[in-house]
């Protein structure tokens, strides 16, 4: 078991987290990168292989060393491990994997003391914790009526490998996100499918301006400032018309349909009382962020939330979460990471090399 004390502890090396690992070493502080996975890549890593980089969303380059050049038919998640692991080797990126928190405590009453580190490789202490666990780990699943009869298979995105699996099954999406639609698309090419979503879903018929996505951003930021659970931005920019999703519009696929009032165990029960017979159901239904590691430290409020100070939790300034809220974007993630390790430097006690670090 190893055990160390280091300035600021990064939990998680996804994007938000290199990001804070880079601003880290460049300010000469003492760090460690506890990441839970096998090898790099973060949740891409656990991305459907039929996502290629011609059609995921917009990935911004990590600070410091650009994204090689992009082969568009390569599917993301062996691209972006890739990108991942070099960028580590490169920079020689002080990353620990695999390695679970546990939990995340404060030592001792002094509010400018240490947060203890329990994790399944030892114990460490830390002046602050960057924490960028991301959301893939904690899928969420909607609980309907009936849910435990459908005799069907009932998945979500995250277990999502490709649409052959689906063949001649009829395939129920519920969500109404991008990896619904763009789940929709796949599917709909080999099957016959259904889409329901609680709420009419925004289209645009382009990319969102700039003043557009700092408005999104900022609606977003909004709750978390006020301790609400955060929104997705896509949630408020809503989804972009692509020659795919055109496509798929025209064979029919995104014909939305208002929410089922049951399951049932050959299908769902619809609004109007029919029943509609299916397969699968197939929920895109999103993620949660993953902090059950942080429950020690009692940072949720009334509105089921964290107050938020920009990364900082304002009942912990020891504490902040990166890639959380406003920083779910890529491009966001890395303002993020600069932005905490900026707030950190203020914290009593921290000074660049003002220590030695010890590994057990």
């Amino acid at each position: 078991m190893n055990s160390a004390r280091v300035d600021v502890a990064v939990i998680g090396a996804g994007q938000a987290g290199l990001s804070a690992a880079y601003h880290l070493q460049r300010r000469g502080l003492h760090y460690v990168v506890l990441d839970a996975e096998e090898g790099p890549g973060g949740a891409w890593r656990h991305r459907w292989r039929s996502l290629r980089m011609a059609t995921v969303n917009g990935i911004s380059d990590l600070p410091g060393i650009a994204k090689p050049a992009v082969d568009p038919s390569e599917p993301s998640s062996e691209f972006l491990t890739r990108y991942f692991r070099d960028y580590e080797e490169e920079l020689g990126l002080a990353v620990r994997r695999p390695v679970k928190v546990r939990s995340v405590s404060r030592e001792d009453t002094d509010p400018a003391g240490r947060l203890a580190i329990s994790t399944s490789d030892g114990e460490w202490a830390a002046k602050a914790v960057i924490n960028a666990t991301g959301t893939w780990t904690r899928p969420f699943w909607p609980i309907y009526p009936g849910q435990s009869t459908f005799r069907g298979r009932q998945l979500h995105v995250a277990d999502y490998v490709s649409a052959e699996e689906f063949a001649g099954l009829h395939v129920i999406v519920v969500g109404g996100g991008i990896s619904a639609v763009g789940l929709l698309d796949e599917i709909s090419q080999v099957t016959s499918t259904s889409w329901f979503t609680r709420r009419e879903p925004v289209w645009r018929d382009a990319e969102f301006d700039a003043r557009a996505g700092h408005d999104a951003v900022a609606l977003v930021e909004e709750r978390v400032r006020k301790g609400l659970p955060p929104q997705s931005v896509v949630s408020v920019t809503g989804l972009i018309w692509t020659p795919a999703l055109r496509a798929a519009s025209a064979r029919g696929a995104l014909d939305r349909q208002p929410m089922f009032t049951a399951i049932e165990p050959d299908g769902v029960r619809l609004a109007d009382g029919t029943l509609l017979r299916a397969d699968v159901i197939l929920w895109a239904t999103g993620f949660r962020a993953e902090l059950e590691h942080l429950a020690p430290l009692h940072l949720r409020g009334p509105g089921g939330g964290i107050v938020m100070d920009g990364t900082q939790v304002a009942a912990e300034p020891r504490v902040h979460l990166v890639g959380y809220g406003p920083s779910s974007s890529t491009i966001g993630a890395n303002r993020a990471g600069r932005a905490a390790v900026a707030a950190i430097l203020k914290l009593p006690g921290i000074a660049p090399a003002a220590e030695t670090v010890t590994w057990g």
